[in-house]
């Protein structure tokens, strides 16, 4: 409890600006420079620190589990990836920044709760361009950043410098990504296994042998055949390998976010590594694959022929196995839905998987099995969750009264500017119409001669009359147009924008169901994109979306349109 409580107070004395005149120290390890000197954590400490102290530059002495010890802020990372979402709303862009410990700290940095940082060198503080576009607008904001392999003027050459060397930082993540990609697909064409092999073979780190595995791989043989023979199920191969003592190759648990962002100075408890025994699903996954036949994925997916590892079973054994497998295959349809709310309304912004509603002690959760490869980090949320952002997305859309008082101003300007233009093309209208009338009697005077003559046929000879008289009622509809017309339609946009702030509190009392209809109507699409829902209005509610300059347009298309056809 007394750590928390010191951590609290740590955040407080940074809030209320005691770290001020204070320097963090950043050092990050690249995730694809193993070998690299440079890359070491310990390096970079030590390297940084002592610049700190000859340049006299003072740390700041602070300690917050999961961002910095002492003043130091360390991270395993790559700075080269770069999250490709983009949000852009009423003048501001937003992007994740991958790097969580980064994050944090520009946010501090931000908010001017430090001086600034000290790096090792720029690619240690970024690789791509989002993160370096970040790192010059704070530089530029005052931010002092300092680099001990770098000193860059403040004039065109120091620019310069520093444009030379992000440019580079970036081209060599970029030639190392292309190696390492081309290298990978160079050895799938040959036949070799690139990635981990399964249970049954070892993974010596050596794509070109993946040896069998002595204690597993006979066991794993043997419930090939015993399953081809038809007379096993799943769950009895399992009990069977699980009584001869067949485990999971041993593997280290998953790290907590905790571990994650531990800092290499502080103590880690080690993870042994520890085997499972095998279920249903281990077989399953077992008898399914192609890779105990002597095959491995090529460079497109589909397997083929390998030369890292022998086959263990035949393709005959394979085969039977797999027609006794699809033999068994039982899909579950649901003779009546559950009426559960926002059913198919929400969907992740990624892959457009739709995120599907299920119970679990009494809470209502949506769940979104999302394409392998989405980057979307929320599969899971619940109802409570949706309806509070969709609530926030209702009160976002009708207009506050201040806006409402800028429309009106904005409106009557440009409907007083377009009644100006309408009187001059009054005039011309009333020009046309009389040219159509005096068109028109010609005809229907010298129809017999026009006819006689040859000039029209009697089929063109009504569809020319049928032509002006079209233009003239459409001239007619023209002269309608006023701007007590349009000081209607802004009236229906106030009013629709009254009834929106009003379905609030309603929103607020309705049950789970009554605010799915009231989504329904409001919303044609919903999405998921990380921590942040996405929609589309329906047609009506546009305007709302686009606030201000897209209102009074709206509002303006219709005699805008009228006015400068003519």
């Amino acid at each position: 409890m007394s750590k928390i409580q010191s951590e609290k107070d740590i955040l407080k004395d940074i809030v209320n600006g005691k770290y001020r005149d204070c320097y963090l120290v950043y050092n990050r390890k690249s995730t694809d420079e193993a070998d690299n000197q440079k890359n070491s954590i310990s390096y970079q400490r030590t390297e940084n620190t002592d610049f700190a102290k000859r340049n006299k530059i003072k740390l700041a002495p602070v300690t917050l589990t999961g961002f910095c010890t002492n003043g130091v802020v360390s991270e395993k990372h790559s700075g080269f990836k770069e999250d490709d979402e983009l949000y852009i709303s009423n003048g501001m862009v937003q992007y994740r920044i991958d790097r969580p410990k980064f994050q944090q700290l520009l946010q501090h940095l931000s908010r001017g709760y430090f001086k600034g940082i000290v790096c090792l060198c720029w690619d240690r503080i970024s690789r791509n361009k989002g993160d370096d576009t970040i790192i010059r607008k704070l530089m530029r904001n005052g931010i002092d950043v300092r680099f001990v392999y770098a000193n860059y003027d403040k004039s065109s050459a120091g620019e310069l410098h520093m444009d030379i060397d992000s440019m580079f930082s970036q081209h060599h993540s970029r030639v190392t990504s292309e190696k390492v990609t081309l290298s990978t697909k160079n050895s799938r064409q040959k036949g070799k296994c690139t990635y981990r092999a399964p249970i049954g073979y070892l993974n010596e780190g050596n794509i070109d042998h993946k040896p069998f595995d002595p204690v597993r791989a006979p066991i794993i043989k043997e419930m090939f055949e015993l399953y081809a023979t038809g007379d096993w199920s799943l769950a009895d191969l399992a009990r069977h390998a699980v009584a001869q003592g067949f485990t999971t190759v041993p593997m280290r648990r998953r790290r907590s976010k905790a571990e994650i962002l531990a800092d290499d100075s502080e103590e880690v408890e080690v993870i042994e590594k520890t085997s499972r025994p095998v279920t249903e699903n281990h077989i399953s996954r077992i008898l399914t694959s192609r890779f105990y036949t002597g095959r491995t994925k090529g460079p497109d997916g589909i397997y083929i022929e390998s030369t890292s590892h022998e086959a263990l079973v035949s393709d005959e054994v394979f085969n039977q196995v797999q027609a006794n497998l699809n033999k068994k295959k039982v899909s579950v349809h649901y003779t009546e839905k559950l009426d559960h709310p926002l059913r198919g309304v929400v969907r992740c912004a990624h892959c457009e998987r739709v995120y599907t509603p299920y119970t679990k002690k009494g809470i209502l959760y949506f769940n979104a099995r999302c394409l392998k490869g989405c980057t979307n980090t929320m599969k899971n949320c619940n109802f409570d969750y949706l309806a509070g952002e969709i609530k926030g997305l209702v009160e976002s859309l009708y207009f506050t009264d201040n806006e409402l008082a800028q429309l009106e101003a904005r409106a009557s300007t440009d409907i007083s500017l377009l009644e100006e233009k309408r009187h001059k093309s009054l005039n011309v209208v009333e020009r046309k119409k009389k040219k159509i009338r005096e068109n028109m009697a010609y005809l229907r005077s010298n129809r017999l001669s026009l006819l006689q003559s040859g000039v029209y046929t009697p089929e063109t000879f009504m569809d020319e009359e049928q032509k002006l008289e079209t233009d003239l009622k459409q001239l007619k509809t023209d002269e309608e147009v006023s701007d007590v017309a349009m000081r209607e339609l802004m009236k229906d946009v106030v009013t629709l924008s009254e009834l929106l702030k009003n379905v609030v509190p309603v929103y607020d009392f309705a049950n789970p169901h009554e605010k799915e209809r009231i989504v329904k109507v409001i919303f044609s699409e919903l999405f998921i994109a990380q921590d942040t829902l996405v929609y589309k209005v329906k047609k009506g509610f546009d305007a709302f979306d686009d606030r201000m300059s897209a209102i009074c347009e709206e509002i303006l298309t219709l005699a805008r349109t009228y006015f400068e056809q003519n």
